[in-house]
């Protein structure tokens, strides 16, 4: 019997050790830091003169920029380059709306967009064929459409929800969750 205890105590010591030896090699090498492959500097001088134009407003600090902002903004360059002037326009005309949110706003539009992203793709799809069906509506059917859903107590609204519910089966629309 006392064999079989310092044969097990053995074990357990070695047992022991061996997952010390790991605990530490593991915190070391938690410790170490990853290599990353960060994106290289791109040099202002080394960018194509209508890229330099669009980034004008950081030529003088882009080579103090950190590579992955510049990457960032060259990303965004070219998708701008590629664009047509009405589509250009259509942009400019969204952010200056962004830009005129109150922080409040934007932190609020940032948790729908987050939400609408982890949909699952039948569902963004009913919802952008949704919105593309309002902004066919006038500003006044919008409004009249609006008021009618603001003004209906609790119950009318489930019932506005079950016989729309109702239409898209008759149709054959996916359903909403």
């Amino acid at each position: 019997m006392s064999d079989f205890r310092c044969t097990r105590r053995a074990a357990l010591v070695a047992i022991f050790a061996a997952g010390m030896h790991c605990a530490v090699a593991g915190r070391a090498f938690a410790d170490t830091p990853v290599e990353v492959d960060a994106p290289a500097p791109t040099p202002w001088e080394s960018l194509k003169p209508e890229e330099q134009k669009v980034l004008a407003r950081h030529g003088e600090r882009w080579n103090s920029l950190p590579p992955e902002q510049q990457q960032r903004l060259l990303r965004g360059t070219q998708r701008w380059l590629s664009m047509t002037p009405d589509q250009r326009q259509r942009a400019q005309a969204r952010f200056e709306r962004w830009r005129e949110l109150s922080p409040e706003q934007r932190e609020r539009a940032r948790a729908r967009y987050q939400r609408y992203k982890k949909l699952p793709p039948e569902e963004q799809a009913r919802m952008r064929e949704n919105l593309h069906r309002l902004k066919k509506l006038t500003p006044e059917q919008r409004q009249k459409l609006r008021e009618r859903w603001q003004n209906a107590t609790p119950e009318e609204r489930q019932k506005m929800l079950e016989r729309r519910r109702q239409r898209m089966q008759r149709q054959g629309r996916p359903q909403p969750q």
